[in-house]
């Protein structure tokens, strides 16, 4: 299908300001997550992925370590997550990801930074029917063997790639855990490139020189809020 997705842009921080906001939504990601799944790993196939991405990303151990233990404790924060969409610069689509203890808060700095580039915040719904709730695994694999087992597991395979030998495999986000569970049964332990659920645009809009740098901003500000954890855009850069 040849489509394009996001990939955590905030795995490529640069700067020690950026990395540390990095492992801050981390740790309020896997905290949120062992909160609602439990803080097992080999139970909640959702933390474990989570925690071997963060991993990957670097994040320091300390980071998870207090984060499963906050999540094991009486009490603590209660995030919720909240999802807000629309347009931005240049018609772009977005839809921002949320996790916060105060919806309103929230969605009054969301809604700043859509005004900031002189756009505005959409309804549920305006552009999140453009795209594709996924989850999306990619790795070094055989395709035949790969969709064998995932249909053996009963998993609806919306899309499978091959790439000289790297497999991506989309399938509907709620069969993650028994995507990712029936992959890691039939190959042992896999080195996920990308393991995650993601939305996937339908449809790419290109992005005029003149709308870039607007859209950069709008993007920037976006991540630089504390309870956003990831945005998805359809924006052909």
């Amino acid at each position: 299908m040849g489509r394009a997705f996001q990939n955590r842009k905030e795995s490529m921080a640069k700067t020690a300001a950026a990395k540390t906001k990095v492992y801050s939504k981390y740790g309020r990601e896997i905290y949120a997550c062992a909160k609602s799944g439990g803080a097992d790993p080999s139970a909640n196939l959702t933390l474990r992925g989570l925690l071997e991405k963060a991993k990957k990303d670097q994040v320091p151990g300390h980071v998870i370590e207090k984060a499963l233990e906050k999540a094991q404790g009486a009490g603590g924060e209660d995030f919720a997550v909240a999802r807000y969409e629309g347009y931005g610069p240049g018609n772009v689509m977005a839809i921002v990801s949320c996790l916060t203890d105060n919806p309103n808060r929230t969605f009054g700095d969301v809604r700043q930074c859509f005004t900031k580039v002189k756009c505005k915040i959409g309804t549920q719904g305006s552009v999140s029917h453009l795209f594709d709730h996924c989850a999306i695994f990619v790795f070094q694999g055989d395709e035949e063997a790969v969709l064998e087992v995932l249909m053996e597991a009963d998993v609806d395979v919306t899309d499978i790639e091959n790439e000289e030998g790297q497999i991506t495999v989309f399938a509907p986000h709620t069969d993650y855990a028994k995507a990712r569970q029936a992959l890691v049964a039939a190959f042992g332990e896999l080195d996920f490139a990308v393991d995650e659920i993601q939305f996937v645009p339908q449809v790419m809009t290109p992005v005029s020189d003149e709308d870039r740098p607007q859209l950069e901003k709008f993007l920037d500000l976006l991540q630089d809020l504390d309870d956003v954890q990831n945005v998805y855009h359809n924006a052909e850069l």
